[in-house]
């Protein structure tokens, strides 16, 4: 259930609605927009009086919300979540940010030169994999903890945010210490003790990216589990899902953003590059993701594509990252938005 108050309510008129809502048996939580105040009922609100609610004089609208995610639904937080950045820059809100950088980390010379050049470019945030869940267990796995500590210097080279994926709950005070964004990949979508964990245990910003089999619902579910637990600094993730087709890596489902902007407020991003597994088709999904209205993107870039230890097909050069941004601009000015 939540309760919209009126334009000008008075601070009592808001205690009294509260005191209604306490004595249903519900936590409430108070979510204060440009325009409108929300109370969320936070637990089974069926003892609610909701007539009585309705009655109150500072009450404009009750309503039941019959979505199993609560904290996540825009109906209890009805303007755009924005998060800011140690740079000054924003996930959400008007201007794009556009995270980039390698598969993963191979080398201090590597992921410094690619640090540089995307930041050059306008580049709000760093990614960089240390931790690398690979489908063969013979594949390169990531540098692990040496790669977080290049990451860390490649940060101090460009004032570079870093975004790097955690691969379990034992990372967790490491990835506190030295991460900026904890991203949680699509294998750990529903890995429900490391979402419970990360909603305890942290308040970085978690960049969830969308299972590969996963619904919209689900995906917004996740986002719950970590938003319940207290974190409630969550980013999503389109990065494609698994269908019948095989030209592509998968099949990005940009109709997914327009969903999730109606219905959660959180902040949606878009990773072309393992949406569609090859580095050609990167810019122009990139700008039918800025004109769907994604928040930002997430896009790989090395500085060697072709002796890249992972995902080098998939991988735009700094040149191509460049030619992108610039592309970009135009389509951003068309929806309202800037690079």
């Amino acid at each position: 259930m939540v309760v919209i108050m009126k334009p000008h309510f008075t601070p009592e008129q808001l205690q009294e609605a509260i005191q209604a809502m306490k004595a249903g048996g519900v936590e409430v939580n108070i979510s204060r927009g440009t325009e409108t105040t929300v109370l969320g009922a936070e637990g089974n609100a069926a003892q609610i009086d909701e007539e009585l609610l309705e009655q109150l004089p500072g009450v404009e609208k009750v309503m039941r919300v019959t979505e199993p995610y609560k904290k996540a639904n825009r109906k209890y937080h009805p303007d755009d979540t924005v998060l800011p950045l140690p740079n000054g820059r924003t996930i959400g809100g008007k201007r794009l940010a556009v995270i980039a950088g390698p598969c993963s980390v191979e080398s201090e010379a590597q992921i410094i030169e690619v640090a540089q050049s995307v930041r050059e470019s306008g580049a709000a945030a760093l990614r960089g994999g240390a931790f690398k869940p690979r489908t063969s267990p013979y594949s390169f796995q990531g540098l692990e903890c040496e790669g977080l500590n290049l990451l860390q210097k490649a940060k101090e080279a460009t004032g570079l945010p870093i975004v790097t994926e955690i691969m379990g709950t034992e990372y967790i005070e490491l990835f506190e210490e030295c991460v900026d964004v904890i991203q949680v990949g699509a294998r750990n979508m529903q890995n429900f003790d490391l979402l419970k964990k990360l909603g305890r245990k942290t308040t970085k910003p978690i960049l969830l990216k969308r299972g590969l089999s996963s619904t919209i619902e689900e995906w917004l579910m996740s986002a719950e589990y970590i938003m319940a637990g207290g974190n409630p600094n969550v980013i999503l993730c389109e990065r494609g899902i698994r269908t019948f087709e095989t030209y592509t890596r998968n099949t990005l489902d940009l109709s997914a953003v327009l969903a999730v902007k109606q219905l959660s407020h959180l902040p949606v991003v878009v990773d072309p590059s393992h949406a569609c597994g090859k580095a050609w088709m990167v810019e122009r999904m990139s700008m039918a993701a800025v004109a769907a209205g994604a928040d930002g993107l997430i896009v790989e870039v090395h500085n060697d594509p072709k002796n890249a230890l992972c995902d080098g097909a998939q991988s735009l050069t700094p040149e191509a990252f460049r030619s992108l941004m610039s592309a970009l601009d135009p389509v951003a000015r068309c929806v309202g938005r800037e690079v």
